[in-house]
């Protein structure tokens, strides 16, 4: 087997020249395997406030131009250890929300199918829903540990099934989630009703909310998380509003009170060794961002994620 081939050597090429992938790696289509594909969706239609999010995948990839090819929190070289390639956008119809969530699925099935486990750049939270799809046609029904600032679990939008704040509710629906393990971390903010937590409740999830975050600490966190994930094959999802705006602003539905970036990323370090299949991160709007604060963050949890594909079981037990 070939030695995976890595980002472009900064000492030779200036980090602000040289090719506009994630972490400056190499394309899909320049290596000869792909263990870990980082994908772009940029897509947002499915948003009810703020729209933006589909320059997302473009300001993460930017910001991630300072990323570096050791991990020392998590004691890892992840381009060295597995075969990390961009493989640049998926193109759907801005228009149609079902056809656009059929083309995602799709895409990302083609390369799930080609070896490669998928870290996905979002695009909206829309964009969940097809892409657990995908993870669970191999994996069967996997554990969700959902990072965000809402729930995610309504029903409609003005009668529409598929917004970005419905897909873990549609997930649900379809069985594609393993109910047992099922968690969201970092909600926070108004909600319609008591009855919103008391259909997530009935839907399976269970939840750390920030200030649960903030009482208990990071530690207490991780390891009542990995009680409820146990082995099963997890997927991550990451909305960055689950970051308080100060630490994110670029994005669609802020919310005050929120988790640090600093928080976010230990948690996230602290499921090293879990059987991670794929993950995203999403809502980037950098329209809305200062200083590329939002998109420098989506940049090193996308990095946190590339890093625990890299520590995660090779084999985990795939569907039948």
């Amino acid at each position: 087997m070939t030695e995976p081939r890595g980002p472009v050597d900064s000492s030779r090429v200036p980090r602000f020249a040289g090719p506009a992938t994630f972490a400056r790696l190499p394309r899909l289509d320049q290596v000869e395997r792909c263990d870990v594909a980082v994908v772009g969706v940029p897509f947002d239609s499915g948003v009810s406030y703020r729209p933006g999010a589909r320059f997302g995948p473009t300001a993460v990839r930017e910001a991630s131009r300072l990323l570096r090819p050791y991990h020392p929190g998590l004691d890892v070289a992840p381009f060295a250890t597995q075969q990390v390639a961009d493989a640049g956008d998926i193109a759907c119809n801005p228009f149609l929300i079902g056809e656009a969530v059929e083309t995602i699925e799709h895409a990302a099935g083609e390369l799930m199918d080609a070896g490669s486990r998928l870290v996905t750049i979002g695009g909206d939270h829309t964009i969940a829903l097809p892409l657990l799809r995908s993870v669970a046609r191999r994996y069967g029904p996997v554990a969700l540990l959902h990072f965000d600032a809402h729930l995610d679990t309504w029903d409609t939008y003005f009668g529409a099934e598929y917004t970005h704040g419905t897909p873990f509710r549609r997930a649900v629906e379809e069985g594609i989630l393993d109910t047992e393990a099922l968690s969201h971390v970092g909600t926070r903010g108004p909600l319609y009703g008591k009855r919103d937590l008391e259909e997530d409740r009935r839907l399976g999830f269970g939840i750390v909310t920030s200030a649960d975050v903030m009482r208990r600490g990071v530690d207490e966190t991780v390891d009542a998380l990995r009680q409820r994930i146990g082995d099963r094959p997890l997927y991550v999802s990451v909305d960055i509003d689950v970051l308080d705006p100060a630490h994110a602003p670029g994005t669609g539905t802020p919310e005050a009170g929120g988790l640090t970036s600093r928080e976010l990323m230990e948690i996230l370090r602290g499921l090293a060794g879990t059987h991670l299949v794929g993950a995203d991160v999403v809502e980037v709007a950098p329209a809305y961002d200062h200083a590329e604060i939002t998109s420098v963050a989506a940049s090193h949890v996308a990095y946190d994620l590339v890093s625990l594909l890299a520590l995660a079981p090779e084999d985990p037990e795939e569907k039948p």
